[in-house]
């Protein structure tokens, strides 16, 4: 996978990602073509890359429209995998691309930063029975590496799909005084979850005073947050494109910005139509009268909204702080009795607007231990003359939950000191007061998960210190059979999650040397006992006097069937110093090098699948014959590999690096761990074998 991975990187358009995957990753499984396919905003779908099709069959497919029933129209929409290991179902009689209809097909979503961006179809010429959880999890992830790709590619401008949306949001920037187009974001199950902001018209502004540079590419619910409430602006954005009836709203429903309080706006800033901003003061929230314009566009949908003037901008600056603090004002009479709430103050206590309760009545809604809190709240005020607090909770009329209330207020006096009025806020703190529950509960349970997470950490680094020593001198036995041998182990760094790169070197009973090095997938102790489980298997396997290919062919059974979701590669070889023989196979691993008269060279690539992957799986072997003074070099990728360049690059420089004469073993080894350069963060395992 990290050939296909890394081929992919570096292929410069649509059919040069299919062609990649098809060589590296799909072929050996094999598959005979794959197709990749781009959502347009129609609904419509473009292929932008194939291989193995043929150029008349993939021009036939190059468009698909948006009523068309297809196969990678199903599997776009729905966002979920589609598995036919024996042809399409009987009564699904879809066309189908290429001349394999009774073969096995898979379909599968490109997922990339929670969208949708189209779908890879994979088609077999024979039908494979079933498909294999450990071969799905591969092909799946062959996905993924697509879809990385092909993001980074239409992120940066390089792929383009659609080109007649750019002309219809055009001719919306020209009607409209200004929008938004944003497309739906849907996870796995098809459910949409956000929407993403395609497209902001030129001077447009939001109420934050944001314009295309801070809203183009982030998700709605980033940018408003409070979109979420029950009826706002994201649930009228899913009717909208449920029913495509356009809606219309307060624009109430969005506030400051989540990623902090809004810009000093500048003149002439607004959006066309609405008021400009006064460059006096903080823009940072929509005016009560201004209203948000909703409507269907494609696969997504247009937003537009008109200012108000300043004075509803105020008003409704006060109302926002009011809903966004959970606050709510309240004033009352002594002399007339008469008794006024906010809107905000009605929502605290579950209340319908009407008439209020005074501070007396207050006890009828609170609990019966927290009534001499309210009481002497009151007393405060009217008979103290004085500014006072106190903490209640207060039972909701309409859905009877307890909330936590913490309640403000002062007294207004006349000229002679008598209490004529008291006014002050109710603010509901029942977040705060819980999350202080909850964090001292969690402090508890993040002690014990730390100490929990250290010991693992720990066992994890003693369990691989055990078994891949960072320097290892050779075992007599070993050199005994004629072989010099250094084994060296790099740890990715301070602090960091340990790996499963391993090695490994036995003289047999056969008085042949067994020589492995392999690397198991993840981090941490699941890594390493995978590790430590399929390196013993292999110990106890090579007794048997098999060779490296049924070795091979046996851990990957094992590993398939015993073993909880272990992926990995290796390299086994058999060195035969009777004739200095060299017998091995790989299962996805790095060739080895051999060093001869002080020049480097891969040796040559038997066919292989990583351990794990498929429980069918063949390891077919190679045989070297080594001469006095030869040098072999077994490592995992972690020593070479790089995020900046191509694999194969980093083999070259390698080579380079080795390719001058071998003196001392260790020596030689250390050289080549100083000079060998990687930053992925991963482990690496180094093991050179001279021999003499």
């Amino acid at each position: 996978m990290s050939l296909a991975g890394a081929a992919v990187e570096t292929a410069a358009s649509g059919s040069a990602v299919a062609s990649a995957l098809l060589s590296e990753a799909l072929a050996p499984l094999g598959a005979a073509a794959v197709a990749i396919w781009l959502t347009e905003p129609d609904g419509g779908m473009a292929l932008i890359g194939e291989a193995g099709l043929g150029n008349h069959e993939a021009s036939r497919w190059r468009r698909l429209h948006p009523d068309m029933h297809s196969l990678p129209q199903q599997v776009a929409r729905d966002g979920l995998e589609t598995w036919w290991p024996a042809g399409s179902p009987a009564g699904d009689d879809r066309p189908l691309p290429g001349r394999w209809r009774d073969g096995a097909w898979a379909g599968l979503p490109l997922h990339d930063a929670g969208a949708t961006l189209g779908a890879v179809v994979i088609c077999w010429p024979e039908p494979v029975g079933e498909f294999a959880a450990p071969v799905r999890r591969q092909l799946m992830a062959v996905a993924d590496v697509a879809a990385q790709a092909l993001g980074i590619r239409l992120s940066q401008g390089e792929l383009a799909v659609g080109d007649e949306a750019a002309g219809i949001l055009a001719l919306l920037d020209s009607l409209l005084d200004g929008c938004m187009f944003a497309r739906a974001v849907r996870d796995p199950g098809g459910r949409v979850t956000d929407f993403r902001v395609d497209h902001v018209s030129d001077g447009f502004r939001d109420p934050a005073g944001r314009g295309a540079a801070d809203l183009t590419g982030r998700h709605l619910l980033e940018l408003y947050p409070e979109a979420v409430s029950a009826g706002g602006l994201f649930d009228r954005c899913l009717t909208v494109l449920a029913t495509g009836e356009p809606q219309r709203l307060s624009a109430m429903v969005i506030t400051a910005p989540a990623d902090g309080p809004a810009r000093r706006a500048a003149p002439g800033d607004a959006a066309p139509g609405a008021a400009a901003p006064d460059a006096t003061r903080e823009d940072a929230a929509p005016a009560e009268g201004a209203t948000i314009r909703i409507a269907r566009l494609y696969d997504g949908v247009a937003i537009a909204w008109r200012g108000s003037n300043d004075a509803d901008r105020l008003a409704a600056l006060l109302q926002q702080a009011q809903r966004l603090g959970r606050i709510g004002g309240w004033e009352e009479n002594v002399r007339s009795g008469e008794v006024s709430w906010t809107e905000a103050a009605f929502a605290l206590f579950g209340l319908p607007p009407g008439p209020p309760l005074a501070l007396a009545d207050l006890p009828a809604r609170v609990l019966p231990e927290d009534i001499p809190a309210v009481r002497g709240f009151r007393a405060a005020l009217l008979q103290g003359r004085m500014e006072s607090a106190a903490a209640f909770r207060v039972v909701r009329a309409d859905d009877r939950s307890v909330r936590q209330i913490r309640a403000y207020g002062e007294p207004v006096t006349d000229p002679t000191g008598t209490v004529i009025a008291m006014r002050g806020v109710y603010q509901d703190v029942s977040a705060e007061f819980h999350t202080r529950l909850a964090f001292a509960a969690a402090q508890e349970q993040l002690a014990e998960s730390e100490e929990r997470a250290a010991e693992e950490h720990r066992l994890a680094i003693r369990l691989q210190e055990a078994i891949t020593p960072r320097s290892a001198a050779p075992e007599e036995p070993v050199e005994a059979a004629g072989l010099d041998v250094a084994a060296r182990y790099r740890p990715s760094g301070e602090g960091n999650l340990v790996s499963g790169d391993w090695y490994d070197t036995v003289l047999l009973p056969s008085k042949k040397v067994l020589l492995v090095v392999g690397d198991i997938a993840g981090h941490g102790l699941d890594a390493v006992t995978g590790m430590v489980a399929v390196r013993n298997s292999l110990r106890g396997l090579a007794i048997t006097g098999a060779g490296p290919g049924t070795l091979l062919d046996w851990l990957n059974r094992a590993a398939a069937h015993f073993t909880d979701g272990v992926l990995g590669t290796a390299i086994c070889g058999l060195y035969d110093p009777a004739d200095r023989s060299l017998r091995w196979a790989r299962a996805g691993h790095l060739p080895p090098i051999l060093v001869r008269d002080g020049r480097a060279e891969q040796l040559a690539l038997p066919e292989g699948l990583l351990l794990g992957a498929d429980p069918d799986a063949r390891y077919t072997e190679e045989i070297a014959t080594l001469r006095l003074g030869d040098t072999l070099l077994m490592f995992t990728d972690g020593l070479i590999e790089r995020r900046d360049e191509p694999i194969d690059d980093a083999l070259a420089t390698l080579l380079r690096f080795a390719s001058h004469p071998v003196g001392d073993i260790g020596d030689y080894a250390d050289h080549l761990l100083a000079e060998a350069s990687s930053n992925t963060g991963d482990d690496a395992c180094l093991v050179a074998v001279r021999i003499r």
